[in-house]
């Protein structure tokens, strides 16, 4: 049974989220959320006989083979969209220098990309990631459900520490029968050889994007990017627990930290790209929505 202080503490926060993340949805992304998202998919509703005029990439072949004059498949628009919510809580996400922690910034983007779908009358569903699975909620529509969502990613208590953002796309690609619009929210840290591992990564993102329409939200903190100078400093890695001693008042050990992280992204990004994924970087020390409106526009843009 949940401690009642717990309790009270758990309650209260989805409050705040809720009233917050609601109040930047409806005063100003629903229309940027509809209008990059809403009807960009077609449904098959029936076949008829081909009229001049017609697009030939229509043509029904089998039944125009059976019925002997040409048919040609007819569509609808899309009523609903499926969104699924792909956050990495592993234990680097638990780190934050600015007011809130990457996995608190993940958890507000994700209800405000969550109420803007159910605004939208779409379903919405959830996984949680580490280097394992940790939990799996089927889309559906409501904001019971979004609510759920958004306190599973805020107080899920993770069994793996490390990252395994493969796996968690290929359990995407298995679970999902129809096309749908995948948020991919992570800070995109491992451990391991990081040439193989963005390799790895390209490969499952090639693999998702052709199904559905992949989109990188990459979480980072400005602290991780840059060093202090306060002399000797001894630095864990959250996810393995490895700790590495750093004299910060020596410049070329900033300098050092500094070129590494700098690397790290634009290797990144340079996958993304290469890749056609569409990607937004977000800090944890910058307001996530003007980045996020100029991201849906640019989108919007690109895609008319």
């Amino acid at each position: 049974m949940m401690n009642p202080e717990r309790a009270r503490v758990i309650l209260s926060r989805m409050r705040q989220l809720e009233l917050r993340t609601r109040r930047l949805v409806n005063n100003t992304l629903a229309g940027e959320y509809h209008s990059v998202f809403k009807g960009r998919g077609m449904d098959f509703d029936e076949v008829r006989e081909y009229v001049p005029g017609d697009e030939v990439r229509t043509i029904d072949w089998n039944v125009t083979a059976r019925a002997g004059r040409p048919f040609v498949k007819k569509f609808t628009e899309e009523r609903e969209l499926t969104i699924l919510l792909l956050v990495d809580v592993s234990a680097s996400g638990n780190f934050g220098s600015a007011m809130q922690s990457k996995r608190e910034l993940a958890a507000e983007l994700a209800s405000v990309l969550a109420f803007s779908a159910i605004r939208n009358s779409d379903k919405v569903g959830l996984i949680l990631y580490t280097d394992r699975i940790e939990q799996y909620i089927p889309p559906k529509k409501g904001r019971r459900h979004v609510l759920r969502v958004a306190r599973e990613i805020l107080f899920h208590q993770p069994v793996g520490r490390g990252t395994d953002t493969v796996k968690a796309l290929d359990f995407a690609n298995h679970i999902l029968r129809r096309r749908a619009i995948a948020f991919l929210i992570s800070d995109f840290q491992s451990s391991g050889d990081p040439d193989q591992a963005l390799a790895d990564l390209r490969r499952a993102m090639r693999q998702t994007n052709r199904r559905h329409d992949l989109v990188a939200l990459h979480i980072e903190d400005s602290r991780e990017k840059s060093l202090p100078d306060v002399g000797m400093l001894a630095i864990e890695d959250a996810e393995t627990g490895e700790v590495v001693e750093l004299d910060t008042a020596n410049p070329e050990v900033r300098s050092r930290f500094a070129q590494g992280a700098t690397d790290r992204t634009q290797r990144l990004v340079r996958g993304f790209r290469a890749e056609a994924i569409d990607t937004l970087e977000l800090d944890t020390a910058k307001p996530y929505l003007p980045a996020l409106q100029h991201f849906f526009k640019t989108r919007e843009r690109r895609r008319s």
